[in-house]
């Protein structure tokens, strides 16, 4: 258990953080798997920049790596160049 007081404030800010990021990621997921599943190209690409929007945040708030961000944004971007 803490006993000092920076560390019971360092305990509660890593538990806002924690909180925070998980809550990010998650919606960036469910985003990314939305815009895969997706089916209209029209569609992907008007949905596209929001989700790849929201991969950058990710890796510049530091939830992600930079280059998961841009592994990501690529897989997607060939996804929807692929659909009809």
């Amino acid at each position: 258990m803490a006993n000092h007081a920076s560390s019971e404030k360092r305990i509660r800010q890593t538990e806002r953080r924690r909180l925070h990021n998980k809550y990010y990621a998650k919606t960036t997921r469910n985003a990314i798997r939305d815009l895969r599943n997706t089916t209209d190209k029209a569609t992907a690409e008007a949905n596209a920049p929001k989700v790849y929007s929201m991969i950058d945040k990710l890796a510049k708030i530091g939830v992600i790596h930079k280059n998961k961000a841009a592994n990501l944004k690529s897989g997607l971007a060939v996804l929807i160049n692929k659909l009809s």
